[in-house]
């Protein structure tokens, strides 16, 4: 980190158990149960959090893009985002689709915003270049 870093927010959570265990965040607002993919136990799993969590801020990266573009975000925006926990000869790895549905705002400018959001969002960033990353405009 440089001194110009300036820290908006520290997410922290204790987890317990690894995939078949429990997460709490520091203030108690996330207090979950883990569970492996397609297990027939309660609990969410580690790729419908990335899911989850990227999906929100990517929403939050097009308000900014719409915003830029001078167009307004539509109530109705939605992101199904897909995490797949695959496997091959190398290993475990991610893959990623995002699709976006942006109501009402014209096809090419609704690629623009998506475009510009794939480059500004914090977890786009974070995953650019190490997983494969599909993003459709549905």
């Amino acid at each position: 980190m440089t001194q110009s870093d300036k820290v908006l927010y520290t997410g922290k959570t204790h987890t317990t158990g690894g995939r078949d265990g429990a997460s709490r965040s520091s203030d108690g607002r996330l207090d979950i149960k883990l569970g492996s993919p397609g297990a027939s136990a309660t609990g969410t799993n580690p790729e419908q959090m990335l899911a989850a969590g990227w999906s929100a801020c990517f929403i939050g990266a097009m308000g900014i893009a719409a915003k830029t573009l001078g167009v307004a975000l539509p109530a109705e925006t939605a992101v199904d985002a897909e995490i797949d926990l695959a496997m091959n000869n190398s290993g475990y790895f991610l893959r990623a689709r995002l699709n976006v549905s942006l109501p009402g705002i014209e096809r090419e400018t609704a690629q623009k915003v998506t475009d510009m959001a794939h480059q500004t969002c914090p977890y786009s960033k974070a995953t650019r270049g190490n997983i494969d990353v599909v993003i459709t405009v549905v």
